[in-house]
């Protein structure tokens, strides 16, 4: 069983590669949340936890078309579908796709936004490192030249993101996010920033 302390004056680890693993990395902790969602809305239409906020579902309104929405879950793309549905989005489709393992069919995308996958691969218990070059891999290979990688993470500084995106990409933009201050110092509590594909 791994356990952390940060003591007071302690110092935090540096390397990007200091996550200690969690459920929250599991293919199997997601399929018992979105199965529970799932059942939730089922039962009383309730749509679940909005990741990142409620901010974040209004800025999917604004008339973007020909979207496509991945999950390796099932129970997550039938309760998308559902809650999909309901809302009249009738621009967007999802399919079942593990991004770790691409189906030939994932293949020149515009746009990629990444709103936790990353963060959650980063906490997987099994082989990580090759998860994280894995999920590089397939990012490069689904987006088109010129195109955008959006990605918005709480556990990743922009200096960490810049650095696990290098090769291929180039940040044209850092997205405002909410601000928190303790001790006299000010800080994110989530990094959201534009890639550009150079090469």
């Amino acid at each position: 069983m791994e356990s952390s302390v940060i003591a007071h004056g302690a110092e935090l680890p540096q390397s990007e590669n200091d996550f200690a693993s969690s459920k929250l990395g599991t293919k199997e902790y997601w399929e018992d949340a979105y199965a529970r969602e799932l059942q939730v809305y089922k039962d009383i239409g309730d749509v679940g936890e909005i990741w990142f906020g409620e901010e974040s579902m209004k800025r999917a309104r604004h008339g973007f078309s020909n979207l496509t929405g991945v999950d390796y879950s099932k129970a997550a793309i039938e309760l998308t579908e559902n809650i999909l549905e309901v809302q009249g989005l009738n621009n967007v489709t999802v399919q079942m796709e593990d991004f770790l393992n691409l189906s030939t069919e994932m293949k020149s995308f515009d746009v990629c936004i990444d709103k936790g996958t990353f963060d959650a691969i980063s906490l997987s218990p099994e082989d990580r490192e090759e998860a994280k070059k894995r999920y590089v891999a397939s990012l490069r290979t689904v987006m088109r030249p010129n195109s955008f990688f959006i990605i918005t993470s709480c556990n990743w500084t922009k200096e960490q993101l810049l650095q696990i995106f290098k090769h291929g990409l180039e940040l044209v933009h850092e997205l405002p996010t909410p601000l928190f201050q303790f001790g006299g110092v000010t800080g994110n509590t989530v990094t959201a920033l534009v890639f550009k594909r150079v090469d």
